[in-house]
Order: C-alpha cells, then structure tokens, then sequence
C-alpha cells in the first residue's frame, strides 16, 4: 500500500526559504503542502501561492494563521513570530521543525516549553553536512584542547537580519564546551593585547546573495587546520527541513535535535 503523503505546513511560506520548500514539496511525492503561512498584513494573503514559487496554481492560499489540519509545520520565519507559530502548534498538538535564527535566551526558553505538549525541534541549520561540520568541530576542539586557537567565520546576503548567525554560534558554543571555555567574543577592534588563551572568536561577513559559509580555523604554532561549508545555494537546508518534518510526524512530545536525527 502507498504510504500517504505528509501534509506539511509552512510557516515564513513567502520567504526564500518557504519558497524554495514549496518547490522541492511538490518535486517529492512523499510530501503534500497542507498550509502556507506568513505574516498578518503580508499583502499577498488570499493568493495561490504556487504562481508565487513560479509554479502552477496548488489551491493552497497564504494565510496569517494556520486553518488548515497537517501533519507538521516548518518555521522560516522571525524569532517573534516562531513563538507565536509554536503557541498555535502545541494547542493543536501538531510537531515543529524550528529553523529560524535570531532568538534571545528567554525566548528560546519560552520555544523549548512547548516540548512538554509537541515534537519540538529547533536547529539554526538543518544541513546534514553542517550538521556533520559540527561533530567534527567538536572533536576537533577536544583533540587539540586550548593549545588551538580558534575563530569562527561566516558569511551571509546582505538581507541576512541577525549577527552572527545561529550556526556561527552553535559551532563557537560545540568549540567552547569541548575545551572547558565560557570565552566567546564577537569581533576585535582597538587595543586588544595578546590574545587570551582559551578564547573563541566569531566573526560575521555580510555580502552580495550568499546562501552561507562557515569556517572554523584552528591556529596552532607552525600549523593551521580549517574546517568548512559552503553552502552553493538553500538546497541543503530546504531538504533537511523536509527530513526534520519527516523525523518529527508521529514523534512523541519531546525537545528533539539534529543529533536526534541523524544518529
């Protein structure tokens, strides 16, 4: 028997990312779209959006709120409005991929309780090579201990709203953790002295259209070892949404993650 497909609804669904998800959904008959979201006001509510993703017209019409019954939501959206997605998702019981960036300590705090009602991921990147670059980063760290200096560097569009990004961070925070250092920095100007052993710089590039870099240098006396992704467009994260909201349909409520997923 041919397994139904999995109603997916997209929350930021006239974003580069929703639209680039609504594309790939209607290339794969595993999934349907059951919703598209976006913002109260946005003045393309009501239309098809299919015409809007360079498609043929899907009878699936932008909303501000989710009407429609699917099997699991996938947020591209902002940090305010995730939230609100997230209220409307654990009263429904439906399971929440959240890939937006950008959230301050008490809002993810306020993201992370509806786990005790739904199937709850957050991941700033939902890349399965990013996500891979992150396990190695952490074993990396833990090999080469404080001895390496490290310095993180990302670049992003110039529409990219938040500095650094999520993952910039995420990798500073898997680089700190396995070195025992609470010492984050975010760029260097003026008189800084030597650097202290043990710090862990981020550093952020804004320029042109560029879907996402990542590097992580590890300095060393007389060496130097890097390790990268280059993302050459928003396939990779586009798809590993779509594999986070397979992961999470029929999950029970709980705060999942990417290691989650990947094993």
């Amino acid at each position: 028997m041919v397994a139904k497909p999995l109603s997916v609804g997209i929350h930021g669904a006239s974003g580069r990312m929703g639209t680039r998800l609504i594309q790939l959904i209607q290339d794969d008959p595993s999934f349907t779209l059951g919703a598209a979201i976006d913002r109260p006001g946005h003045p393309g509510l009501g239309s098809d959006v299919g015409p809007t993703a360079g498609l043929a017209p899907l009878g699936v019409p932008l909303e501000a709120d989710l009407t429609r019954a699917v099997d699991v939501v996938i947020d591209f959206s902002t940090p305010a409005a995730s939230l609100a997605i997230a209220e409307v998702c654990a009263s429904k019981g439906i399971p929440l991929a959240v890939c937006t960036t950008g959230f301050e300590p008490e809002q993810k705090a306020a993201l992370t309780k509806h786990a005790d009602r739904i199937a709850v991921l957050i991941s700033p990147n939902t890349s399965r090579a990013v996500n891979l670059l992150m396990r190695l980063v952490g074993e990396a760290a833990r090999a080469l201990g404080d001895s390496a200096d490290i310095e993180v560097v990302e670049r992003h569009h110039h529409f990219k709203k938040d500095a650094p990004s999520g993952t910039a961070l995420r990798l500073a925070e898997i680089a700190a953790r396995a070195i025992g250092s609470e010492s984050i920095i975010h760029g260097r100007s003026g008189q800084t002295g030597e650097r202290p052993r043990g710090e862990i710089g981020v550093h952020a590039l804004r320029t042109g259209d560029n879907p996402g870099e990542h590097t992580v240098v590890f300095g060393l006396m007389g060496e130097c070892l890097e390790l990268s992704h280059r993302a050459l467009n928003r396939d990779g994260f586009a798809r590993g949404a779509l594999d986070v909201a397979k992961f999470l349909a029929g999950k029970p409520p709980r705060l999942y993650s990417m290691e989650d997923l990947l094993g």
